[in-house]
Protein backbone atom coordinates (compact mmCIF):
# COMPACT_ATOMS: atom_id res chain seq x y z
CA UNK A 1 0.00 0.00 0.00
CA UNK A 2 2.99 2.58 0.81
CA UNK A 3 4.49 1.93 -2.55
CA UNK A 4 1.51 2.57 -4.06
CA UNK A 5 1.07 5.79 -2.62
CA UNK A 6 4.45 6.59 -2.95
CA UNK A 7 4.29 9.97 -5.40
CA UNK A 8 1.53 11.25 -3.13
CA UNK A 9 3.90 10.94 -0.28
CA UNK A 10 6.88 12.65 -1.59
CA UNK A 11 4.64 15.43 -3.38
CA UNK A 12 3.35 15.55 0.69
CA UNK A 13 7.09 16.00 2.09
CA UNK A 14 7.82 18.36 -0.90
CA UNK A 15 4.77 20.02 0.03
CA UNK A 16 5.49 20.63 4.10
CA UNK A 17 9.17 21.39 3.12
CA UNK A 18 7.74 24.50 1.60
CA UNK A 19 5.10 25.48 4.19
CA UNK A 20 7.96 25.40 6.57
CA UNK A 21 9.88 27.64 4.99
CA UNK A 22 7.22 30.41 4.25
CA UNK A 23 5.63 30.20 7.83
CA UNK A 24 7.63 27.63 9.45
CA UNK A 25 5.02 24.63 11.24
CA UNK A 26 2.33 26.30 11.56
CA UNK A 27 2.01 26.83 7.61
CA UNK A 28 3.25 23.17 7.54
CA UNK A 29 -0.08 22.04 9.92
CA UNK A 30 -1.74 24.32 8.12
CA UNK A 31 -1.11 22.43 4.58
CA UNK A 32 -1.35 19.08 6.15
CA UNK A 33 -4.85 20.04 7.28
CA UNK A 34 -6.08 21.20 3.40
CA UNK A 35 -5.14 18.01 2.10
CA UNK A 36 -6.87 16.07 4.22
CA UNK A 37 -10.02 18.49 3.39
CA UNK A 38 -9.34 17.82 -0.11
CA UNK A 39 -9.51 14.54 -0.08
CA UNK A 40 -12.32 13.96 2.59
CA UNK A 41 -14.56 16.32 -0.12
CA UNK A 42 -13.23 14.49 -3.22
CA UNK A 43 -13.54 10.73 -2.35
CA UNK A 44 -16.36 10.37 -4.66
CA UNK A 45 -14.81 12.20 -7.41
CA UNK A 46 -12.01 9.24 -6.98
CA UNK A 47 -14.80 6.82 -7.74
CA UNK A 48 -16.59 8.80 -10.29
CA UNK A 49 -13.16 9.24 -12.34
CA UNK A 50 -12.87 5.65 -11.78
CA UNK A 51 -16.52 5.04 -13.54
CA UNK A 52 -14.91 6.80 -16.56
CA UNK A 53 -11.71 5.59 -17.01
CA UNK A 54 -12.59 2.10 -17.05
CA UNK A 55 -13.57 2.49 -20.11
CA UNK A 56 -10.54 4.15 -21.56
CA UNK A 57 -7.51 2.50 -22.74
CA UNK A 58 -4.15 2.31 -20.64
CA UNK A 59 -2.54 5.01 -22.94
CA UNK A 60 -5.10 7.59 -21.99
CA UNK A 61 -5.57 6.45 -18.50
CA UNK A 62 -1.57 7.19 -18.14
CA UNK A 63 -2.49 10.28 -19.39
CA UNK A 64 -5.11 11.33 -17.58
CA UNK A 65 -3.23 10.23 -14.15
CA UNK A 66 0.00 12.34 -16.15
CA UNK A 67 -0.81 15.52 -16.95
CA UNK A 68 -4.32 15.70 -15.08
CA UNK A 69 -2.13 16.30 -11.89
CA UNK A 70 -0.83 19.48 -13.06
CA UNK A 71 -4.03 20.52 -14.55
CA UNK A 72 -5.83 20.10 -11.15
CA UNK A 73 -3.12 21.83 -8.83
CA UNK A 74 -2.31 24.80 -11.02
CA UNK A 75 -5.40 25.04 -13.23
CA UNK A 76 -8.12 24.30 -10.94
CA UNK A 77 -6.58 25.45 -7.30
CA UNK A 78 -4.62 28.25 -8.53
CA UNK A 79 -5.49 29.78 -11.43
CA UNK A 80 -9.07 29.31 -11.17
CA UNK A 81 -9.84 31.11 -8.18
CA UNK A 82 -7.61 33.96 -9.64
CA UNK A 83 -10.08 34.04 -12.99
CA UNK A 84 -12.90 33.85 -10.38
CA UNK A 85 -11.57 37.38 -8.92
CA UNK A 86 -10.19 38.68 -12.10
CA UNK A 87 -14.07 38.33 -12.94
CA UNK A 88 -15.92 39.22 -10.30
CA UNK A 89 -13.36 42.20 -9.27
CA UNK A 90 -13.70 43.58 -12.89
CA UNK A 91 -9.78 43.29 -13.19
CA UNK A 92 -7.14 41.50 -14.80
CA UNK A 93 -5.75 38.21 -14.27
CA UNK A 94 -2.13 39.64 -13.64
CA UNK A 95 -3.89 42.36 -10.95
CA UNK A 96 -5.91 39.19 -9.69
CA UNK A 97 -2.65 37.48 -8.92
CA UNK A 98 -0.80 40.89 -7.44
CA UNK A 99 -4.16 41.19 -5.26
CA UNK A 100 -3.53 37.89 -3.89
CA UNK A 101 -0.08 38.52 -2.98
CA UNK A 102 0.09 42.15 -1.94
CA UNK A 103 -3.56 42.50 -0.26
CA UNK A 104 -5.01 38.36 0.45
CA UNK A 105 -7.85 39.70 2.18
CA UNK A 106 -9.53 41.69 -0.12
CA UNK A 107 -8.85 38.93 -2.58
CA UNK A 108 -10.30 36.54 -0.27
CA UNK A 109 -13.82 39.03 -0.17
CA UNK A 110 -13.83 39.35 -3.43
CA UNK A 111 -13.68 35.09 -3.87
CA UNK A 112 -16.20 34.75 -1.38
CA UNK A 113 -18.40 37.46 -2.61
CA UNK A 114 -18.87 35.28 -5.53
CA UNK A 115 -19.80 32.33 -3.93
CA UNK A 116 -23.40 32.33 -5.32
CA UNK A 117 -22.22 32.27 -8.87
CA UNK A 118 -19.76 29.60 -7.94
CA UNK A 119 -21.89 27.38 -6.25
CA UNK A 120 -24.51 27.77 -8.97
CA UNK A 121 -22.04 26.73 -11.43
CA UNK A 122 -20.41 23.69 -9.64
CA UNK A 123 -24.02 22.51 -8.54
CA UNK A 124 -25.97 22.60 -12.00
CA UNK A 125 -22.79 20.81 -13.34
CA UNK A 126 -22.92 18.29 -10.74
CA UNK A 127 -26.22 17.83 -10.65
CA UNK A 128 -26.22 17.22 -14.67
CA UNK A 129 -23.62 14.59 -13.78
CA UNK A 130 -25.84 13.08 -11.20
CA UNK A 131 -28.92 12.85 -13.20
CA UNK A 132 -27.14 11.80 -15.74
CA UNK A 133 -26.62 8.61 -14.18
CA UNK A 134 -30.02 8.78 -12.60
CA UNK A 135 -31.52 8.59 -15.88
CA UNK A 136 -29.65 6.63 -17.73
CA UNK A 137 -32.66 4.34 -19.45
CA UNK A 138 -29.70 1.42 -20.31
CA UNK A 139 -29.27 1.01 -16.00
CA UNK A 140 -30.34 -2.13 -15.19
CA UNK A 141 -29.09 -2.43 -11.37
CA UNK A 142 -30.27 -0.21 -8.76
CA UNK A 143 -29.08 0.74 -5.99
CA UNK A 144 -32.32 2.23 -3.88
CA UNK A 145 -34.54 0.75 -6.52
CA UNK A 146 -37.68 2.49 -5.17
CA UNK A 147 -36.50 5.67 -6.52
CA UNK A 148 -33.38 4.39 -9.08
CA UNK A 149 -35.78 2.78 -11.05
CA UNK A 150 -38.64 4.98 -11.63
CA UNK A 151 -36.10 7.12 -12.82
CA UNK A 152 -34.11 5.15 -15.03
CA UNK A 153 -37.56 4.48 -16.98
CA UNK A 154 -38.05 8.26 -16.99
CA UNK A 155 -34.56 8.44 -18.51
CA UNK A 156 -36.03 8.11 -22.63
CA UNK A 157 -37.68 11.16 -22.30
CA UNK A 158 -35.60 13.52 -24.45
CA UNK A 159 -33.03 15.79 -22.16
CA UNK A 160 -34.96 15.66 -19.07
CA UNK A 161 -31.68 16.47 -16.61
CA UNK A 162 -31.12 19.46 -18.86
CA UNK A 163 -35.11 20.67 -17.98
CA UNK A 164 -35.02 19.88 -14.38
CA UNK A 165 -31.61 20.94 -13.97
CA UNK A 166 -32.54 24.40 -15.25
CA UNK A 167 -35.73 24.16 -13.54
CA UNK A 168 -33.73 23.65 -10.06
CA UNK A 169 -31.79 26.40 -10.78
CA UNK A 170 -34.92 28.91 -11.70
CA UNK A 171 -36.24 27.81 -8.28
CA UNK A 172 -33.28 27.98 -5.94
CA UNK A 173 -33.19 31.76 -7.57
CA UNK A 174 -35.78 32.89 -6.82
CA UNK A 175 -34.41 32.63 -2.80
CA UNK A 176 -32.08 35.50 -3.54
CA UNK A 177 -32.26 39.25 -3.34
CA UNK A 178 -33.22 40.32 -6.77
CA UNK A 179 -29.76 41.86 -7.62
CA UNK A 180 -27.69 38.24 -7.40
CA UNK A 181 -30.63 36.41 -9.89
CA UNK A 182 -29.51 37.22 -12.81
CA UNK A 183 -25.84 36.31 -12.17
CA UNK A 184 -26.73 33.41 -10.39
CA UNK A 185 -28.81 31.92 -13.30
CA UNK A 186 -25.77 33.08 -15.74
CA UNK A 187 -23.83 30.73 -13.53
CA UNK A 188 -25.92 27.93 -13.45
CA UNK A 189 -27.03 28.12 -17.27
CA UNK A 190 -22.79 28.27 -17.74
CA UNK A 191 -22.51 25.08 -15.47
CA UNK A 192 -25.14 22.79 -17.77
CA UNK A 193 -23.65 24.07 -20.91
CA UNK A 194 -20.34 23.02 -19.40
CA UNK A 195 -21.38 19.32 -19.14
CA UNK A 196 -23.35 19.53 -22.28
CA UNK A 197 -20.18 20.44 -24.19
CA UNK A 198 -17.23 18.69 -21.57
CA UNK A 199 -19.58 15.51 -21.92
CA UNK A 200 -20.12 15.55 -25.52
CA UNK A 201 -21.79 17.13 -28.41
CA UNK A 202 -23.18 14.29 -30.32
CA UNK A 203 -19.36 12.01 -30.53
CA UNK A 204 -18.07 12.88 -27.95
CA UNK A 205 -20.71 11.32 -25.84
CA UNK A 206 -21.04 8.11 -27.33
CA UNK A 207 -22.45 3.89 -26.48
CA UNK A 208 -20.25 0.79 -26.11
CA UNK A 209 -20.87 -2.47 -28.03
CA UNK A 210 -24.07 -2.76 -25.75
CA UNK A 211 -25.34 0.76 -25.65
CA UNK A 212 -24.33 1.38 -22.82
CA UNK A 213 -23.77 5.34 -22.30
CA UNK A 214 -19.58 5.76 -21.68
CA UNK A 215 -17.42 9.44 -21.26
CA UNK A 216 -15.41 8.54 -24.11
CA UNK A 217 -11.71 8.78 -24.04
CA UNK A 218 -9.56 11.66 -25.79
CA UNK A 219 -9.19 15.13 -25.03
CA UNK A 220 -12.90 16.00 -24.84
CA UNK A 221 -13.13 13.20 -21.94
CA UNK A 222 -10.10 14.73 -20.53
CA UNK A 223 -11.89 18.07 -20.41
CA UNK A 224 -15.18 16.53 -18.56
CA UNK A 225 -12.76 14.81 -16.17
CA UNK A 226 -11.09 18.50 -15.09
CA UNK A 227 -14.20 19.83 -14.96
CA UNK A 228 -15.93 17.29 -13.06
CA UNK A 229 -12.95 17.96 -10.59
CA UNK A 230 -12.66 21.61 -10.39
CA UNK A 231 -16.69 21.16 -9.64
CA UNK A 232 -15.53 19.03 -5.99
CA UNK A 233 -12.56 21.43 -5.68
CA UNK A 234 -14.80 24.88 -5.56
CA UNK A 235 -15.61 24.13 -1.75
CA UNK A 236 -12.42 23.31 -0.81
CA UNK A 237 -11.07 26.10 -2.41
CA UNK A 238 -13.48 28.33 -0.84
CA UNK A 239 -13.92 26.93 1.97
CA UNK A 240 -9.49 27.17 2.57
CA UNK A 241 -10.07 30.68 2.87
CA UNK A 242 -11.47 30.15 6.24
CA UNK A 243 -7.88 28.89 7.31
CA UNK A 244 -5.85 31.14 5.37
CA UNK A 245 -5.51 33.92 2.72
CA UNK A 246 -2.17 32.71 1.64
CA UNK A 247 -3.17 31.10 -2.10
CA UNK A 248 0.36 29.46 -2.04
CA UNK A 249 -0.44 27.34 1.05
CA UNK A 250 -4.03 26.71 -0.42
CA UNK A 251 -2.89 24.94 -3.55
CA UNK A 252 -0.03 23.31 -1.94
CA UNK A 253 -2.57 21.57 0.56
CA UNK A 254 -5.36 20.88 -2.05
CA UNK A 255 -3.22 20.25 -4.32
CA UNK A 256 -1.58 17.21 -2.64
CA UNK A 257 -4.87 16.24 -1.48
CA UNK A 258 -5.21 16.02 -5.36
CA UNK A 259 -2.56 13.95 -5.85
CA UNK A 260 -4.16 11.16 -3.72
CA UNK A 261 -7.63 11.36 -5.02
CA UNK A 262 -5.95 10.55 -8.87
CA UNK A 263 -3.56 7.49 -6.79
CA UNK A 264 -6.80 6.32 -4.71
CA UNK A 265 -8.79 6.34 -8.64
CA UNK A 266 -6.00 4.42 -10.04
CA UNK A 267 -6.10 1.49 -7.11
CA UNK A 268 -9.77 1.62 -7.85
CA UNK A 269 -9.13 0.90 -11.43
CA UNK A 270 -6.34 -1.96 -10.62
CA UNK A 271 -8.36 -3.80 -8.14
CA UNK A 272 -11.44 -3.78 -10.16
CA UNK A 273 -12.71 -2.27 -6.86
CA UNK A 274 -16.45 -1.19 -9.26
CA UNK A 275 -16.82 -4.67 -10.40
CA UNK A 276 -16.06 -5.92 -6.50
CA UNK A 277 -18.53 -3.95 -5.38
CA UNK A 278 -21.53 -3.48 -7.29
CA UNK A 279 -23.32 -0.12 -5.25
CA UNK A 280 -20.24 1.78 -5.15
CA UNK A 281 -20.47 3.61 -8.21
CA UNK A 282 -23.90 3.80 -7.41
CA UNK A 283 -22.95 5.65 -3.91
CA UNK A 284 -20.50 7.94 -5.56
CA UNK A 285 -23.11 9.40 -7.56
CA UNK A 286 -25.70 9.72 -4.89
CA UNK A 287 -22.59 11.70 -2.89
CA UNK A 288 -22.27 13.83 -5.78
CA UNK A 289 -25.88 14.64 -6.09
CA UNK A 290 -25.70 15.75 -2.38
CA UNK A 291 -22.87 17.67 -2.70
CA UNK A 292 -24.82 19.37 -5.48
CA UNK A 293 -27.82 19.90 -3.12
CA UNK A 294 -25.67 21.48 -0.71
CA UNK A 295 -23.63 23.74 -3.35
CA UNK A 296 -27.61 24.92 -4.24
CA UNK A 297 -28.34 25.30 -0.54
CA UNK A 298 -27.62 29.19 -1.36
CA UNK A 299 -28.92 30.53 2.39
CA UNK A 300 -27.79 27.95 4.23
CA UNK A 301 -24.03 27.43 5.54
CA UNK A 302 -23.17 23.36 5.47
CA UNK A 303 -19.62 23.28 7.16
CA UNK A 304 -17.06 21.48 4.68
CA UNK A 305 -16.49 18.93 7.30
CA UNK A 306 -20.05 17.97 7.20
CA UNK A 307 -19.72 18.15 3.46
CA UNK A 308 -16.95 15.37 3.64
CA UNK A 309 -18.68 13.43 6.07
CA UNK A 310 -21.79 13.01 3.77
CA UNK A 311 -19.81 11.96 0.99
CA UNK A 312 -17.78 9.10 2.93
CA UNK A 313 -20.90 7.80 5.24
CA UNK A 314 -22.51 7.21 1.69
CA UNK A 315 -19.97 5.54 -0.30
CA UNK A 316 -19.39 3.52 3.12
CA UNK A 317 -22.95 2.39 2.80
CA UNK A 318 -22.92 1.82 -0.52
CA UNK A 319 -19.99 -0.37 0.24
CA UNK A 320 -21.71 -2.59 2.68
CA UNK A 321 -24.77 -3.00 0.93
CA UNK A 322 -22.28 -4.67 -1.71
CA UNK A 323 -21.00 -7.14 1.06
CA UNK A 324 -24.48 -8.00 1.98
CA UNK A 325 -25.93 -8.53 -1.41
CA UNK A 326 -22.83 -10.76 -2.11
CA UNK A 327 -23.46 -13.11 0.57
CA UNK A 328 -26.42 -13.26 0.22
CA UNK A 329 -26.31 -14.80 -3.06
CA UNK A 330 -23.35 -16.81 -2.24
CA UNK A 331 -25.53 -18.05 0.58
CA UNK A 332 -28.63 -18.31 -1.94
CA UNK A 333 -26.22 -20.44 -4.39
CA UNK A 334 -24.68 -22.69 -1.87
CA UNK A 335 -27.94 -23.45 -0.76
CA UNK A 336 -29.85 -24.18 -4.23
CA UNK A 337 -26.46 -26.70 -4.95
CA UNK A 338 -27.21 -28.36 -1.98
CA UNK A 339 -30.50 -29.05 -1.46
CA UNK A 340 -31.88 -30.09 1.71
CA UNK A 341 -33.02 -34.27 1.40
Amino acid sequence: MIKQFKIPFALTFIALVLAFLIGGVKDMILVAVLCVLEVSLSLDNAVANAAVLRNWSDKWRDRFMTFGLPVAVIGMRLLFPLLIVAVAGGIGLWQAARLALEAPDQYAAILTSAHHEVSAFGGAFLLMVFFGFMFNADKEEHWIEVIEKPFARLGRLSAIEVALTLGIIALVSTQLPDGERASFLLAGGGGVIAFIVAHGVGDLVGGDATGERIVREGVAGFMYLEVLDSSFSFDGVIGAFALTNNIFLIALGLGVGAAYIRQMTLILLKKGTLAQYRFLEHGAFWAIGALAAIMLCVNVDVPEVVTGLIGACTIGVAVVSSIIVQRREVTRDATSDNPAS
